[in-house]
């Protein structure tokens, strides 16, 4: 694990607290002076120590372990008796020789000392002091309590360690001291005497170490040297010019991370993974990230650890109640409402959904408020992350005791199974939520969607990727679907696609925006982007060295702009990016809507030309040229060049056309010439029926042409609507891929299930086998009849009596004739069973043998009547009674 010696370098004398509002107000000489002792140790860690039975053996090998002088404050938080008082601060003090004192009222944290939380109380950080707070009669969750408000002031100084103990408490702290950057440990379950607390925090994946007590003493003298634990952090100035100077090694970083995983975070906030990373570097003692970044390749191990740090966030059950509540009352019933009517299915998407503690939030939501109507509107939530490790925690819906504390009774009744110290999601929530793994960035989105709540995820994304979610966000949503967004969060740039509908909630509509097609959500080249023909501006004072070349370009722009052909710049689509010089004579607008369609503005006799033109130079990708060519304007017709070159910009693959008209020159005297020859050619018949077929072929084309630009329309229509179906099969995909794991989970549920249905078979055949050896073992005439009087069972001894074969068995007993008089045997056995009593009588044989006849109901297992049994006893005088 360590890359680098422990360094015993001391603190840089200059550590100042960023967090500290009146420091940052101080002037450059005063923050140059003499520092006081607050601020001396501003920068020492807090460690919290929580543990419950076992723990404190383990506080106190640990403490043991800790040099007098450490530069650390400890915390220790214990399962106390809130009935009586305790000793645990004098007991802890004979195994440490620093300062062991019992917290009371406020206390302001110093290092090298140990506080003890006092019986009947829970502690909390808050504003640089441990504060005592009332104990929640509840439930007990000190450890979490306490954890989670030390990451929340200490953030990368906090460091948590849970201690062996019985039940949860601890890894919901631990979750919330791993997010806020700061380290975790947990006592490893051999040396712990109880091991469900440390257990519970491993397999929730919020732990970086797994090491016994006097291991995790050792490991915190190393790690709270490191700097940065240590450092304190730099302005926003002196931060920037660092990650620029480091900005190689994190692309190394960033690289290699995304040739394993796939994900890039080049794109991300780069000051929250710069934190991440360096808090993985404490982990290895690594001080320096060039170190870090060639460490990391090749590391299967290390890479996958980084990738989940980069991830975490904390979550937990209706985060933030007031949004939750105004969903609920507000926009949730709008929503079902509207189904209501329309009789659709309500779709919600949850990106960035970690463990899955909002998507089933929203879902409890929807049910509570659909209530007694949800069979009638099919719900869907989907749930999407990066991290394939909290999507399985997700899928399963297993959650440990703390979320107590963020749910009431009544939905943790209704909607949770209580397993030993867990809780899991029941089956009817968890079917209506799908687990799936995306990319908000770079994935295609889901479609058809009613509200999607990105909650505290923009937040680490920089500008170009928000505004790229936020556009997919927009694509996503049905029309007047809701986006709700974090507490510090906003749609920014990106306002005029979204409306704020609830500002203390941020819940934000969907707008419609004018010519903005929602299906295009990828990033495209623009035409503004490009840069053609733009004027070099001469810089002042210039040395002249360029001087000829710069002149040489404005001149040439000047002629192409004044005195140049004139002409147009179409796309692929034949829309007009560009006009140069005068296009007047060869454009017009037609009635209809506005349109720079170029098949649409040119004039009318120049269409089938410019078409074809176009389409070749396009398909051969060298320059067409057509000259003759006709165009009418204003009852005259004059002969026009036209040319068409194809060409590419560096920046995109699409194929651009420049359009150039030009008119040829004709002098007075060419003029004179073509009157005389005009005149003394006349006109032929000839000449007639070629100017008729010309115009017939030309109104052929023109049709052919209408109907191409029909069929392009349809085809366009069509493209659109697959590539809406194209979404959607790649929402059906993901859904069927879980759908497929949840299928393989049920598998393995059904295998085992099976295998209890075969030890129960077996069971039930043994018990069969000793039923029929108990049957054959008995020397009495017995018959076993169900409801209807059909035979079940007779033991050999009755096959005699009542004639009955072993064919016989299925058959109605009144259908044989028994050798035994009983005339109203069919009334008895029917009254037997009805009544449910007892009926014995004397009955003869054919030879006169008195038997006794006893009719009793028969009952099953579950205490129901389902037949009765007859039972013979030889009565005879000097014969053998069996019974």
């Amino acid at each position: 694990m360590a890359a680098k010696p422990k360094s015993k370098k001391a603190p840089h004398s200059r550590q100042t607290s960023n967090r500290s509002k009146s420091a940052s107000r101080r002037p450059a000489a005063q923050k140059a002076g003499p520092k006081t002792t607050s601020t001396k140790h501003a920068s020492f860690p807090v460690v919290g120590i929580g543990g419950s039975a076992g723990g404190f053996e383990a506080t106190m090998e640990l403490l043991k372990e800790l040099p007098p002088t450490n530069q650390m404050a400890f915390v220790v938080i214990q399962h106390l008796d809130p009935n009586h008082a305790s000793h645990l601060a004098d007991l802890l003090a004979k195994a440490t020789r620093m300062r062991v004192t019992e917290i009371k009222g406020r206390v302001k944290p110093q290092p090298n000392t140990v506080y003890v939380q006092p019986p009947n109380k829970c502690v909390t950080y808050k504003n640089g002091a441990l504060i005592l707070v009332r104990r929640t009669e509840r439930l007990n969750m000190a450890i979490d309590q306490f954890f989670e408000s030390l990451a929340e002031a200490r953030g990368p100084r906090a460091i948590g360690i849970v201690l062996s103990g019985t039940g949860s408490d601890g890894t919901a702290g631990l979750r919330a001291i791993k997010a806020s950057g700061g380290i975790t440990f947990a006592q490893d379950e051999e040396t712990a005497k109880f091991n469900a607390m440390p257990r519970n925090a491993i397999l929730a994946g919020f732990v970086d170490a797994v090491l016994s007590p006097r291991e995790i003493a050792n490991e915190l003298q190393r790690i709270a040297e490191h700097p940065y634990v240590r450092k304190v952090m730099e302005e926003p100035a002196g931060e920037a010019i660092m990650q620029y100077a480091d900005l190689d090694d994190l692309s190394r970083i960033f690289f290699t991370i995304k040739k394993h995983t796939g994900v890039d975070f080049s794109s991300y906030k780069q000051t929250t993974l710069h934190r991440r990373i360096h808090r993985r570097m404490a982990l290895h003692r690594i001080e320096r990230l060039k170190q870090y970044a060639s460490f990391l390749r090749g590391n299967q191990k290390e890479i996958a650890e980084l990738f989940n740090d980069l991830l975490i966030n904390v979550t937990h059950f209706f985060r933030d109640v007031r949004a939750f509540r105004s969903l609920k009352q507000r926009f949730i019933p709008t929503l079902i409402k509207q189904k209501g009517r329309a009789g659709g299915e309500l779709r919600v998407w949850v990106p960035g959904c970690a463990t899955g503690e909002e998507v089933y939030s929203l879902a409890i939501c929807i049910l509570e408020t659909l209530g007694s109507a949800a069979p009638r509107i099919r719900v869907q939530v989907f749930g999407t992350d990066l991290s394939d490790a909290a999507l399985d925690r997700a899928r399963m819906g297993v959650y440990s005791s703390a979320i107590e504390k963020d749910l009431s009774p009544e939905r943790l009744r209704r909607f949770f199974k209580k397993l030993d110290s867990t809780y899991q999601i029941n089956r009817s929530v968890r079917d209506i939520c799908t687990f799936a793994r995306q990319n908000i960035t770079a994935d295609p989105p889901f479609s058809r969607l009613d509200l999607v709540s990105c909650r505290n995820v923009l937040i680490y994304l920089g500008p170009q990727s928000q505004k790229r979610a936020l556009t997919v966000f927009h694509y996503a949503l049905n029309a007047g679907g809701y986006l709700m967004l974090g507490p510090s969060e906003t749609v920014g740039v990106s306002s005029e696609m979204f409306e704020l509908v609830d500002k203390r909630a941020k819940i934000y509509a969907k707008k419609l925006v004018r010519g903005k097609s929602d299906h295009d959500v990828l990033p495209r080249v623009r035409f503004n982007d490009i840069q053609t023909l733009r004027p070099t501006r001469l810089a002042p004072g210039s040395d002249g060295r360029d001087f000829e070349s710069q002149v040489q370009r404005v001149v040439d722009r000047i002629m192409l702009g004044s005195y140049g052909p004139s002409g147009l710049v179409v796309d692929e689509g034949m829309i007009v990016r560009q006009f140069r010089g005068t296009t007047a004579p060869y454009l017009e607008h037609t009635a209809g809507p506005a349109t720079l369609n170029l098949m649409q503005i040119a004039r009318a006799s120049l269409v089938p030309d410019l078409r074809a033109l176009i389409h070749r130079a396009v398909s051969t990708g060298r320059p067409a040229r057509k000259e003759g060519a006709l165009v009418k304007s204003d009852a005259r017709i004059k002969e026009v060049s036209i040319d068409v070159v194809p060409f590419k910009v560096p920046t995109s693959d699409k194929t651009w056309t420049l359009v150039l008209f030009s008119e040829p020159a004709v002098s007075g005297q060419t003029k004179r010439a073509k009157f005389r020859k005009k005149g003394k050619v006349a006109v032929g018949t000839e000449v007639e029926r070629l100017r008729d077929e010309l115009s017939s072929s030309k109104e052929s084309l023109q049709a052919i042409i209408e109907e191409q630009e029909a069929t392009n329309e349809e085809l366009k229509s069509a493209n659109e609507e697959i590539e809406s179906s194209n979404e959607e099969l790649q929402s059906s995909n993901e859904e069927l891929e879980t759908a497929k794991e949840e299928l393989q989970s049920t598998n393995e549920e059904l295998t085992t299930l099976n295998e209890e249905v075969s030890n129960r078979n077996f069971e039930i055949m043994q018990i069969n086998s000793d039923l029929n050896n108990l049957l054959s073992s008995i020397h009495l005439p017995i018959v076993m009849v169900d409801n209807s009087l059909t035979i079940r069972r007779a033991t050999p001894t009755a096959r005699g009596t009542f004639n009955i074969t072993e064919r016989d068995v299925g058959r109605r007993l009144t259908d044989l004739k028994p050798n035994i008089n009983v005339p109203d045997l069919e009334k008895l056995l029917f009254e037997v069973i009805e009544t449910l009593s007892v009926c014995e009588r004397e009955v003869h044989d054919k030879q006169d043998r008195r038997y006794s006849l006893r009719v009793r109901p028969y009952r099953t297992a579950d205490n129901r009547i389902d037949g009765a049994v007859l039972t013979l006893v030889d009565i005879n005088p000097g014969g053998e009674k069996k019974g």
